[in-house]
C-alpha cells in the first residue's frame, strides 16, 4: 500500500478522450502483436449465443454508431443522450460512440417508470433516447411532454412507429469517423443519482474524472492486466457499470458481460466455472446470497480476485466465501461522484468489515461538523480535501444545480454524507449514511454493525436496521429481518427472542434491537443497496 501511494502520479492533459487515447491505442497495441487474443468485450446470453469483439472491432463498430448519431440523430457535441438498454452489446458501443462524438450520456436502468422517464428527460433536456422495445411504450406515453426531445432511437429487430432503428442505420453507416477532441474538462456523463430525500440530483463527470481517474481501480483494487476477463454483474443503469468498463478498458482487459435478465446465483456459478473469468466484481446483497448455497460443487478454475462495492460487506459473509472458495473478497468504497475513495488494495492485510485504506487519488479525512480533521477512533464524516486543489477525478457538479453543489463542501473538504471512524492503523470502518445513524438513549448506532451481528445467526439471509419512534428513549433500533428457509415456520416471538440476545452476545448490548420484523424481502434499489430510508419513513409515518 505504501508503495502504491509513492507510484501513483496521474498527469492529467489538457486535451482527452477516452476512445481516442485509450481504446484507440490498445487497437493499434492490438494490431501491432503486442498483445495477446484478450477480447475487448466477450458476451454470452446463457442461450448458447456469444459476441466477442476485439479492440479493433469495437472501434470499427463504434465509429458506425457515433455516424448514426451525428448524422440520423442530427446530435452535437454537448447534445445529452438518456440511454436505457439492459446487458447487451449495443449498450457498450453507445457508450464508446458518445465519448467520440462528445455528446453527454445519461444511463438509466430498465426498472425507470413512465414517470422516472420523464423527470429524467425534461430536467436533463436531453436531444436523444435509445431504449428497446420493452420501455419505448413508457417513453411515447410521456414524449409530448418533452420538448428537447428530437430523437428516439430504437434497438430492436422490429420497427416502431415515430423511431429510427438502431440496427438498419448501424448496418449502412460508414465506418470512419473522426473522434472530436475534447477537453479533459468538458462534460462525459450525467449520472440520476438518489439521495435519502427529495427528487434525484444529476451527477456531472468530465472526461478526466472517470477516463483517468478510474486508473487506482483497474491497478490496485481490480489488480487487472491486458490478460484478464472481468465480470461485473451491476446493472448498466448504475454509474458501476462505466466504472468497471473503463477501469476494465484502461489496461486493456476483457469486459465480461452475461445478459441475465434476472439475478440468479446458479447462473453466476455455472459461468464463473465456465468462462476464464478471473476477476469478480458483485454487490455485498449478491454475496450474502451465495454463501447460502453450497459453492464446493463448483470450480472456478480461473478466478483469482474478488471485488465488492455499493455497501458493506458482512465480516460473515466474507468469512463464509473464503472458507468455500479460499478467496478474499477485497471491498472498495465509493460513490456515484467520485472515484475509488477507499478500498482494500492488493497486497494489504484485510480487516473485515473495514473499506481499507483511502486511495492514493484522494486525500481522505474524517471531519466534525465545522470541518475539523478527527483523531482516530472518533467517528465523523467521511470526507475528501478539495481546498487549494480540487481533484480532478471528482465530479464536476450538479448539473443545473450550484446550491446542491454548494452543500457538499464544508471548510477544505467535499463531505460525502457518510460517517465513519478511522482506527489507529489508518482502516477506515463504515457507520453509516448521515442519515442512517440511529441515536438511542444517548447512544449512538451505526445500521451496519447490527446488520453484521445478526447474519452471522443461522437465521438470517439479510437486514435492514432503522431507527423506530420511541416515547422513551427517542428512537429505538428496528431490524427487518428475512429468515432462512429452516427457521420461516419457526414461533416469531421465539425466533426474536433468539436473535436479540445473539446480537447482545457479539456486539454492545445497547445496540440490540429492541423492535424487530420479519418479511420476505427487503426494498433495494437497482443497484443492490438496501433503502433503509423508505422503511425508515414507513416506521416514523405510523
Amino acid at each position: 500500500y505504501e508503495a502504491i501511494k509513492q507510484q501513483y502520479r496521474l498527469e492529467v492533459p489538457e486535451y482527452f478522450n477516452f476512445a481516442s487515447d485509450v481504446l484507440d491505442r490498445w487497437t493499434e497495441i492490438e494490431k501491432e502483436g503486442k498483445k495477446n487474443k484478450n477480447p475487448a468485450l466477450w458476451w454470452v446470453d446463457g442461450d448458447g449465443k456469444e459476441v466477442k469483439w476485439s479492440f479493433e472491432e469495437l472501434g470499427v463498430l463504434s465509429k458506425k454508431v457515433a455516424n448514426v448519431l451525428s448524422d440520423a440523430c442530427g446530435l452535437q457535441r454537448g447534445d445529452r443522450v438518456l440511454l436505457i438498454l439492459p446487458r447487451i452489446p449495443e449498450w457498450w458501443l453507445v457508450n464508446v460512440a458518445c465519448l467520440r462524438t462528445g455528446t453527454v450520456l445519461i444511463p438509466g436502468t430498465q426498472q425507470l417508470t413512465a414517470k422516472d422517464i420523464l423527470y429524467r428527460l425534461q430536467k436533463s433536456k436531453a436531444k436523444c433516447i435509445i431504449t428497446d422495445d420493452f420501455v419505448a411504450p413508457a417513453v411515447d406515453s410521456v414524449g409530448a411532454e418533452c420538448q428537447s426531445l428530437k430523437c428516439k432511437l430504437l434497438v430492436s429487430e422490429g420497427h416502431r412507429e415515430g423511431w429510427l432503428n438502431f440496427k438498419d442505420l448501424l448496418k449502412n453507416a460508414p465506418s470512419n469517423h473522426q473522434c472530436v477532441t475534447t477537453k479533459h474538462h468538458d462534460p462525459m456523463a450525467i449520472y440520476f443519482t438518489s439521495g435519502t430525500t427529495g427528487s434525484p440530483k444529476m451527477t456531472e463527470h468530465s472526461h478526466s474524472s472517470y477516463g483517468i481517474g478510474l486508473t487506482v481501480n483497474a491497478r490496485y483494487w481490480l489488480d487487472l492486466t491486458h490478460s484478464d476477463v472481468i465480470w461485473s454483474t451491476s446493472d448498466t443503469g448504475w454509474a458501476k457499470a462505466p466504472w468497471a468498463s473503463i477501469s476494465t478498458w484502461i489496461q486493456g482487459a476483457c469486459v465480461f458481460v452475461h445478459k441475465m435478465p434476472q439475478f440468479n446465483p446458479i447462473t453466476v456459478f455455472e459461468s464463473l466455472s465456465r468462462y476464464p473469468i478471473t476477476v469478480f466484481c458483485s454487490p455485498p446483497t449478491a454475496y450474502r446470497m451465495f454463501v447460502q448455497h453450497k459453492l464446493s460443487s463448483y470450480t472456478f478454475k480461473s478466478l483469482r480476485h474478488c471485488v465488492s462495492a455499493g455497501e458493506p460487506i458482512n465480516p460473515d459473509v466474507m468469512e463464509e466465501w473464503k472458507v468455500q472458495t479460499g478467496l478474499d473478497i477485497h471491498e472498495g468504497y465509493g460513490q456515484t461522484e467520485t472515484v475509488l475513495i477507499c478500498a482494500n488494495f492488493k497486497g494489504m492485510k484485510i480487516k473485515p468489515g473495514s473499506m481499507g485504506k483511502p486511495s492514493p487519488t484522494y486525500d481522505v479525512k474524517i471531519i466534525d461538523e465545522n470541518g475539523n480533521i478527527l483523531s482516530p477512533g472518533k467517528e465523523g464524516d467521511i470526507a475528501i480535501r478539495v481546498k487549494p486543489t480540487r481533484p480532478p477525478f471528482l465530479f464536476t457538479c450538479y448539473t443545473d444545480d450550484p446550491e446542491k453543489t454548494a452543500a457538499t463542501i464544508r471548510g477544505d473538504f467535499y463531505v460525502t454524507g457518510d460517517r465513519g471512524i478511522m482506527d489507529e492503523d489508518g482502516y477506515y470502518w463504515f457507520v453509516g449514511r448521515s442519515d442512517d445513524v440511529i441515536t438511542s438513549a444517548g447512544y449512538r448506532i451505526g445500521p451496519f454493525e447490527v446488520e453484521s451481528a445478526l447474519i452471522e445467526h443461522p437465521a438470517v439471509v439479510e437486514s435492514a436496521v432503522v431507527s423506530s419512534p420511541d416515547p422513551i428513549r427517542g428512537e429505538v433500533v428496528k431490524a427487518f429481518v428475512v429468515l432462512t428457509p429452516e427457521y420461516v415456520s419457526h414461533d416469531p416471538e421465539e425466533v426474536m427472542k433468539e436473535l436479540q440476545d445473539h446480537v447482545k452476545k457479539v456486539t454492545a448490548p445497547y445496540k440490540y434491537p429492541r423492535k424487530m420484523e420479519f418479511v420476505q424481502e427487503l426494498p433495494k434499489t437497482v443497484s443492490g443497496k438496501i433503502r433503509r430510508n423508505e422503511l425508515r419513513q414507513k416506521e416514523w409515518r405510523k
